[in-house]
């Protein structure tokens, strides 16, 4: 809950946040797990 009222405060849509994070999750390194935060998170392109 913490995270969707995060996204929220951060001006994300909370279902986007969540969608992009729990897909990049496996695959981000530990070092930089951070940029998955609220408030340092940025959608991840587009894949074409």
């Amino acid at each position: 809950m913490s995270l969707i009222q995060s996204a929220k405060l951060n001006g994300h849509d909370p279902y986007a946040y969540l969608k992009d994070v729990l897909t990049r999750l496996p695959t981000q390194p530990n070092s930089r797990i951070s940029e998955l935060l609220p408030h340092r998170w940025t959608p991840a392109p587009a894949s074409i």
